[in-house]
């Protein structure tokens, strides 16, 4: 069982905060200087990470208009003809990799990135990312999850197209491969998914079931599906990160500056509401502990006179005898006089 994984100099697990992270994806709309705005707009939301993604049109499918590489028309992707062209304009640049990590680490932030092939992690690894995530599509590719496993460095696994025998042989073939440092994320592989697909009860299952971290890749608009999946168990939150000044490619589903903000301020008060196993009265309660019930006079008792159920009741506050004590002492009498409103107390009681 996993209990804590480093990501640069953040802690990851039970006990530490949740790690959230901005991804660019093809955010940047073909400008590095938007690209590395994006990286500032992500530090001033509170992200700890940003995350690119790693590939060239040519390592991720073939330059074709043949049927099987034409994007249907009912795909959010649709105004592409081919994957080819989508992949071409949301790509990030390679040669702009090594600009956009230097501004996310003099920031303060965390900078991966997620390869779609061999040659990918091995310039990433020349970058020293501090991480990798695999992307959905890209779990059943054996070669690439050896390859990343061999780094040593943590692995971040989205399941949004993957069924469970998916899953447990990805895992499977890092560890066996020497990753000790598996994240896995539940995904909903849709622009914009869902809240009703979400599914988020898998997390503390995945937690349970592979003795990993958990979180959550999430592609639903707002920020309830992360706060469940925080209360859930999430170490790990990812969400599209766009400028919102201009449309992408990815742009549709992608949280702006504000929205990221109020996502990341939303969890940290998660986080807080979350606190600890505590059956305690809280320090901030104890200014209302006297609105408790306990025993009253509520009408005169005479001294000498057997203390009822018409002339004692459990009211608020709580100055007087416990509730519990009711029944013990009906029937007895009292060796004092007592108005309406006096506290009742085993001194008044014979």
């Amino acid at each position: 069982m996993i209990k804590e994984i480093n990501i640069g100099r953040f802690k990851l697990g039970p006990g530490h905060p949740t790690f959230i992270t901005a991804e660019m994806s093809g955010n940047h709309g073909g400008s590095l200087e938007r690209a590395l705005e994006i990286v500032r707009g992500a530090k001033r939301a509170g992200a700890n990470a940003i995350k690119l993604q790693t590939y060239k049109a040519d390592t991720i499918t073939l330059k074709s208009d043949r049927e099987d590489f034409i994007i249907p028309n009912n795909s959010p992707w649709g105004n592409f003809k081919t994957l080819w062209d989508l992949y071409d304009q949301a790509s990030t640049p390679w040669e702009w990799h090594k600009e956009i990590f230097f501004e996310a680490r003099k920031l303060g932030l965390e900078v991966f990135s997620s390869p779609f092939d061999l040659s990918a992690v091995d310039f990433l690894e020349e970058l020293e990312a501090s991480a990798y995530k695999i992307a959905s599509p890209e779990i059943t590719d054996i070669p690439l999850l050896e390859r990343v496993a061999g780094t040593k460095k943590p692995v971040i696994i989205s399941t949004g197209l993957s069924e469970l025998s998916d899953l447990e042989l990805a895992v499977k073939t890092l560890r066996d491969a020497g990753s000790k440092e598996i994240i896995v994320l539940k995904c909903t592989t849709s622009y914009p998914a869902p809240i009703s697909d979400s599914n988020l009860y898998t997390i503390p299952d995945i937690i349970k079931s592979f003795g990993v971290l958990s979180g959550l890749s999430d592609h639903t608009i707002g920020s309830v599906a992360p706060i469940v999946a925080v209360g859930l168990g999430a170490s790990f939150i990812e969400k599209h990160f766009t400028l919102g000044s201009k449309e992408t490619v990815d742009s549709f589903f992608s949280s702006n500056e504000k929205e990221f903000e109020m996502l990341v301020n939303d969890i940290r008060l998660a986080e807080k509401a979350l606190g600890k196993v505590s059956y305690q009265i809280t320090e901030s309660a104890l200014n209302s502990f006297n609105s408790r019930r306990s025993l009253y006079a509520v009408s005169s008792i005479k001294k000498g006179e057997v203390i009822t159920k018409d002339n004692i009741k459990s009211i608020r506050p709580s100055f007087g005898l416990h509730p519990k004590y009711y029944k013990q002492i009906l029937g007895k009498s009292v060796n004092r006089d007592l108005k309406p409103g006096d506290r009742l107390s085993w001194d008044f009681i014979e």
